[in-house]
C-alpha cells in the first residue's frame, strides 16, 4: 500500500512538473512525503509476520 501511495504521489508532482501549473508548494509537499515513505519503507524493509 505504501508503494501505491509513493506512485501516485510522484506521478502528481510530475503532472505539476510537466504542466507548469502548481498550487503554490502543494506539488512539492507531496514530492517530500513520498520521499519520505520512500525512505521509511527502506529503512524498515519488509517485516514478515
Amino acid at each position: 500500500m505504501l508503494w501505491t501511495i509513493l506512485v501516485i504521489l510522484l506521478v502528481l508532482w510530475l503532472l505539476g512538473l510537466v504542466s507548469g501549473y502548481t498550487v503554490g508548494g502543494f506539488i512539492h509537499i507531496l514530492l517530500v512525503v513520498a520521499l519520505i515513505i520512500l525512505v521509511l519503507n527502506l529503512l524498515t524493509g519488509r517485516r514478515t509476520v
